[in-house]
């Protein structure tokens, strides 16, 4: 019965193992040792088992650092991998952030001319602008790649984030998000003043901006567009050109010849969409349409008696001019009929007009050095004043803001006054006197911010000046003595947010400039 189980047993090594049993092995000594040096080989493995599982115990346990520098001496070994790949999630998370350091990379291919120090010529038209000075004339070719970079940055307002590296990336994030939390936090920090500076005044000289078409004679006006991106300018070489402005090319737009009549001003309309043109001759003018490209002839006014209509100022309502006659009239023309509405007078010849910023008041100058104040929609008289120490009256300029009044007087003295005491006193008495002219002040001209106020003389060369306001103190810095730019000026204009600055003189050029403070055209 036992011999039948044991059989029917599927395992049949039981029952060999248990007959061997039964018989009592021979003793051999070849076979013996055989058996005792696989047994001191198994102990051997068994014993690098041991170190394995040690050394996993030590890397749980923090010795990360020992542990590291056992695998790059024995990273060839299959055991030190089986080791990395059994060290746990949390340790390969551990090791990932030095592993994922970026290295250097080293270039595929060498130019040996690269290497050699070539000095680039400066002087060449397309690298003035690189130029600190007068003395560098020339640089490597590793210093002008670095100044153009730092150019690139600057007009840029810093490295643009496309050029940015990750790392500039985070640590601009991380600074924008301290100053956030910088403002969140504190109320009381100084922010910079957005007001001009007095003292000097930033800018930058630009190419001419009617480069593209000099003017063959003296240049009579130069004017920024109210709206658009374009200035024009006009003279007596009997045309009228327009000028896109962007200080480095300042590409022309149009010009129109205008037969047998030099161009004593012109004048866009309120809305830009006209130029007013009139002459020294006689009492005709020209309409010249921009956006149909018509010119129109203006032979003759209804109502108007004058033998030649020569000043005029555009109207603030933009639907009316105010024409300067002689004998001391003014006389309103409308644009829409081309006729005489109403006519003013004052005593002696008229020397300026200036109006305020609605419109409602004109401030009229006279050359007998009275200012007299009109309300231009009954054509009354509200009140007159006398410049003080003025002999004889030249130009009048009134503050976009209404603010200011400036009188110039053939002396070259230029009065300030407040605008305010002017319509509400008989007898004002100026804010300062500025004294920087020793020739006519013939031209007038405040920036749009009513900041800035341009004095100019025709009658002598570079004989222009900056006054800063309120402060009421003139620019030190310009003009720039070393050499001649304004020459003799007839006319002068800002741009419509005060970025650019020009004027019309007798070379035919109208030198454009660039004032750094104001960040828009």
């Amino acid at each position: 019965m036992e011999d039948e189980n044991v059989i029917k047993l599927p395992v049949t090594e039981n029952k060999i193992t248990a007959k061997k049993r039964s018989r009592p092995p021979k003793f051999d000594p070849e076979e013996e040792e055989q058996r005792r040096q696989q047994n001191l080989k198994r102990l051997a493995v068994l014993g690098e088992e041991d170190g394995s599982v040690k050394r996993l115990e030590t890397l749980v346990f923090g010795a990360e650092e020992e542990l590291l520098e056992r695998l790059v001496e024995e990273q060839t070994s299959g055991l030190q991998l089986e080791d990395e790949e059994g060290g746990g999630d949390e340790d390969s998370e551990g090791e990932e952030e030095p592993r994922q350091q970026p290295q250097p990379r080293k270039a595929a291919w060498v130019d040996e001319d690269d290497e050699l120090e070539e000095e680039v010529d400066l002087k060449h038209r397309y690298r003035r602008n690189l130029m600190k000075g007068d003395a560098e004339s020339a640089m490597s070719k590793q210093r002008l790649q670095q100044r153009m970079k730092e150019q690139f940055q600057k007009s840029m307002g810093g490295t643009p984030s496309w050029a940015q590296s990750s790392d500039q990336k985070k640590k601009k994030k991380k600074g924008e998000s301290m100053s956030d939390d910088l403002l969140r936090r504190t109320g009381n920090f100084v922010a910079p003043s957005e007001s001009l500076p007095s003292g000097v005044l930033r800018m930058k000289k630009c190419l001419h901006a009617n480069s593209a078409r000099p003017s063959a004679d003296r240049l009579t006006t130069v004017q920024f567009h109210p709206s658009a991106q374009v200035v024009m300018t006009a003279g007596l070489d009997q045309s009228v050109s327009l000028f896109q402005v962007d200080g480095k090319t300042n590409p022309k737009i149009q010009s129109v010849h205008l037969e047998r009549f030099p161009v004593h001003q012109a004048r866009f309309s309120r809305d830009g969409r006209t130029v007013i043109a009139t002459s020294l001759r006689n009492k005709m003018f020209y309409l010249y349409d921009m956006m149909e490209g018509r010119v129109a002839p203006v032979r003759s006014v209804r109502g108007l008696s004058e033998a030649r209509v020569k000043d005029f100022s555009v109207c603030p309502d933009g639907g009316a001019l105010l024409l300067t006659g002689t004998n001391g009239y003014l006389h309103m023309l409308t644009l829409k009929t081309n006729e005489i509405v109403r006519s003013m007078k004052i005593n002696g010849d008229v020397s300026g007009v200036a109006f305020c910023p609605d419109g409602s008041k004109a401030f009229v100058n006279s050359e007998e050095g009275e200012v007299f104040v009109w309300d231009v929609r009954s054509s009354r008289c509200l009140s007159r004043f006398m410049d003080d120490g003025c002999v004889k009256g030249t130009a009048i300029a009134a503050s976009p803001d209404g603010r200011y009044l400036a009188c110039g007087s053939q002396a070259g003295v230029v009065n300030v006054y407040s605008q305010e005491a002017c319509l509400n006193s008989t007898n004002p008495k100026p804010l300062r006197a500025v004294m920087n002219l020793l020739t006519s002040a013939t031209s007038l001209t405040f920036n749009p911010t009513s900041e800035i106020l341009a004095v100019a003389s025709r009658v002598e060369d570079e004989a222009v000046r900056l006054v800063h306001l309120p402060s009421i103190t003139v620019f030190s810095n310009f003009p720039v003595a070393s050499r001649k730019v304004a020459h003799r000026v007839s006319c002068l204009d800002f741009s419509p947010r005060s970025g650019f600055f020009s004027l019309a003189n007798n070379k035919g050029h109208a030198p454009l400039f660039r004032l750094l403070h104001y960040k828009d055209f």
